[in-house]
């Protein structure tokens, strides 16, 4: 089943969106917890509280040894909630990637910025990988095309591994990145709202209502 993540750390964000829409969890990276203003075991309390226990939580390590990213992926994986660890797709990074598996620890390998550096990731076990889809382009690539080929590699080769492209500017790439059959997918605030954002959207249900009402009051359609 398609997963839908918001990547945030802003619990507000996450409540608004959870009303509405099947979230299934919540992505974080070290920038973003650092700019929340506070430390990943509050933000995971008062995430929980919203999406409940079967919330599913992406959290970056930020070691930088491969016995270090391994012990801190032990101590993630260790709180009290449905853990992801995201580790990112270096050297270093897949080297930790291949024991943290031997463990059976969820792992999201993230700052993919090709679709060779992803395929070894999926290689190493990785469980998701995290093309950086709006970060490609701004380097003069093409970041939908490496998920696609990403996609690809994945089927050609029948790897398990998940697609759960990140870094978003606009719809029209998240639009373009679902048309591939990713498995998910995580969305930043400001896009997840323009998802909503159609000028031509609250005219119509205005006009709904003017006619009703011009014809029948304030009666509800069943008092009709």
């Amino acid at each position: 089943m398609f997963e839908l993540y918001l990547d945030t750390a802003d619990a507000k964000h996450v409540a608004r969106f959870n009303a509405c829409l099947p979230i299934k969890g919540v992505t974080t990276n070290p920038s973003i917890i650092a700019k929340s203003g506070i430390g990943l075991n509050q933000l995971l309390v008062e995430l929980d509280s919203i999406l409940g226990k079967k919330a599913c939580f992406h959290v970056q390590v930020t070691s930088v040894t491969v016995d270090e990213m391994v012990a801190e992926a032990r101590k993630i994986d260790e709180l009290p909630y449905n853990m992801v660890v995201k580790i990112p797709a270096t050297e270093i990074g897949l080297a930790a990637i291949k024991q943290i598996k031997t463990e059976n620890i969820t792992v999201l390998a993230t700052a993919i910025y090709s679709a060779q550096q992803g395929f070894l990731a999926a290689l190493c076990g990785a469980d998701y990988l995290a093309p950086y889809v709006n970060r490609i382009d701004a380097i003069g690539a093409d970041g939908v095309g490496v998920v696609a080929d990403l996609q690809c590699l994945l089927n050609q080769h029948h790897l398990n591994s998940k697609l759960l492209p990140a870094s978003f500017k606009n719809v029209q790439q998240v639009m373009d990145v679902l048309k591939l059959g990713v498995a998910a997918i995580t969305l930043p605030y400001d896009i997840a709202v323009q998802l909503f954002a159609h000028p031509s959207v609250q005219p119509a249900v205005d006009q709904f209502s003017l006619d009703w009402q011009t014809a029948f009051g304030n009666k509800r359609s069943f008092e009709s």
